[in-house]
């Protein structure tokens, strides 16, 4: 078994890592992931009420190390800002005011709701389940950051 010592530079780089967030944000509902403390895999955490949500941040910001939140963009296909985008441009402003230590990014969120449904459904989750849209909110945010981390390391893998 591999074992690193305390005092190793891996080990301290990890120490320094914080979590990825992702925020599915809607009027009505807001999807929340993370990452885990090493930034590998993005999980489902909550679906909160717009109002919530910010108070949700704060206080997941204080217990765990936060790098970035990522807020979802509403984009429509042509490229161009949706209708959406306006509420969701100002809850990333609030996020940067709450929140002024930590990087906020904005990521295109299209298809995130579909493909959420469509994981739903394979998972095997029931009718009734798939109907909540909770859970397609914070499916979404998931999707999302799970993208967010994939554009992220290709982008380190091709700078030059």
């Amino acid at each position: 078994m591999l074992r690193l010592a305390k005092s190793s530079r891996f080990a301290a780089g990890l120490k320094k890592l914080g979590r990825l967030l992702a925020i599915d944000y809607g009027k009505k509902r807001v999807g929340i992931a993370a990452t885990d403390a090493l930034q590998i895999a993005a999980n489902a955490l909550d679906t909160l009420p717009p109002a919530a949500a910010l108070d949700f941040l704060q206080r997941y910001a204080a217990a765990h190390k936060v790098d970035v939140v990522v807020v979802g963009m509403p984009v429509n296909l042509n490229g161009q800002p949706s209708a959406a985008a306006a509420g969701a441009r100002a809850f990333t402003a609030r996020i940067r005011k709450q929140l002024p230590d930590v990087q906020v990014d904005t990521f295109d969120e299209r298809f995130t709701s579909k493909i959420a449904r469509q994981t739903i459904m394979e998972a095997g989750v029931r009718k009734m389940g798939r109907r909540s849209k909770e859970l397609v909110d914070k499916v979404s945010a998931c999707i999302m950051l799970q993208s967010y981390m994939e554009h992220r390391s290709w982008q380190m893998k091709n700078i030059k």
